[in-house]
């Protein structure tokens, strides 16, 4: 009897934590709406307020971006311009310029300075998932760190972003933002 009640205790606790590593497909939010057309809301200016929050759920940090979008071709640009809530960013850049690449079908490729290789990005209805490596200034030292990147279209004015951010598979923190478009 005890033999059973430990293999089940092993069974339980190993489908608690693969289920944890389980990923949501962005395919799932195919027949959402609005569609999300990231050509077309990632151009000209936009506004975001966000914040940091760390594994706790504590707020660490928050923050203003300016974006200026524009694309020629297949290739955009995101030049995104930070102010932080201490003024500072603790070490992150005030500045981060992305260059997204259309790759077709839904597909994205994006770089950037403090991004470690390529962002990969894929949107399906109303969502776009990026999953990345960012290069983060912590204390001095820069780690890499791992985001998993969720945009979603609320209308065609604004988007609403959720990030994880972990490292080795463990949660470090989450962003949270906001994007609005100004309108011309």
């Amino acid at each position: 009897m005890m033999k059973t009640l430990r293999r089940l205790g092993i069974v339980l606790l190993a489908a608690v934590f693969l289920g944890g590593c389980a990923s949501i497909d962005v395919e799932q939010y195919r027949a959402e709406k609005p569609q999300l057309d990231l050509r077309k809301f990632f151009s000209g200016t936009l506004d975001g307020w966000g914040m940091f929050q760390d594994r706790s759920g504590k707020v660490i940090k928050r923050f203003h971006v300016v974006i200026e979008a524009k694309w020629q071709g297949d290739t955009g640009t995101l030049d995104e311009r930070f102010t932080w809530s201490d003024g500072e960013g603790g070490g992150n850049p005030p500045r981060r310029v992305w260059t997204l690449r259309d790759t077709g079908n839904g597909r994205f490729i994006g770089t950037a300075g403090d991004v470690v290789g390529e962002a990969l990005g894929e949107t399906a209805g109303n969502a776009l998932r990026w999953r990345y490596v960012l290069a983060l200034n912590v204390d001095g030292k820069t780690i890499n760190v791992d985001f998993d990147d969720w945009m979603f279209l609320v209308d065609d004015q604004v988007m609403l972003n959720r990030s994880l951010m972990s490292k080795y598979g463990f949660a470090l923190g989450e962003v949270t933002l906001s994007l609005k478009r100004r309108t011309p």
